[in-house]
């Protein structure tokens, strides 16, 4: 029987900056994987983005109205008894375990230690890593979500976005290394 895709919690610092959520949200659309968190998750987002001068509202809007079963209810005082390097990500790991998640997806994964998750059937995953496991998997999915806001962010910025360094931007290095010869070529010079 088929595992289905990973139930991953979004932590904060992957729902901003755009370029990376609009990917991972597009996989999730794909069913490359079942996007997770909890209104503490939701509030952070905002707040990062309200502190560069974005608004995340319009976003945030779309993506709950969009994915209403991603919103994980976190009890009262779950997170109390979870050890974590910084007790301030405690709420991420609780979202994750009323979430039934197997996976956190995060920039920090130094925060949320194997020895830590282990025992809840969880480990962490940087998103450049993620994507790439899932392309060696799947590479037409990853191809098709990372073309598809290649071509929105291009078209809400005017301008061509050459994928190598819109990647390298978002987080995900060695995922535009993997695809940069094959999703957006570019004029070849000799």
């Amino acid at each position: 029987m088929a595992e289905g895709p990973p139930r991953a919690v979004l932590d904060a610092c992957v729902l901003y900056p755009s370029v990376l959520r609009e990917i991972l949200v597009e996989v999730a659309r794909a069913g490359g994987l079942v996007p997770l968190w909890s209104p503490r998750i939701l509030a952070e987002w905002a707040h990062a983005a309200r502190r560069r001068g974005d608004d995340a509202g319009p976003a945030l809007a779309a993506l709950t109205t969009e994915f209403p079963a991603a919103e994980v209810d976190v009890a009262d005082g779950a997170e109390a008894a979870l050890d974590l390097p910084d007790p301030a990500d405690a709420h991420v790991l609780a979202a994750a375990i009323a979430g039934r998640a197997t996976l956190i997806v995060t920039q920090n994964l130094r925060d949320f230690p194997a020895r830590a998750l282990a025992p809840h059937g969880l480990r962490a995953e940087a998103p450049d890593a993620l994507l790439m496991r899932l392309w060696l998997e799947r590479p037409d999915l990853i191809t098709t979500a990372v073309a598809h806001v290649v071509a929105e962010t291009e078209r809400h910025s005017g301008r061509r976005q050459p994928l190598r360094a819109l990647l390298r931007r978002a987080g995900l290095p060695r995922l535009g290394k993997a695809l940069a010869p094959r999703t957006n070529p570019g004029p070849t010079h000799d």
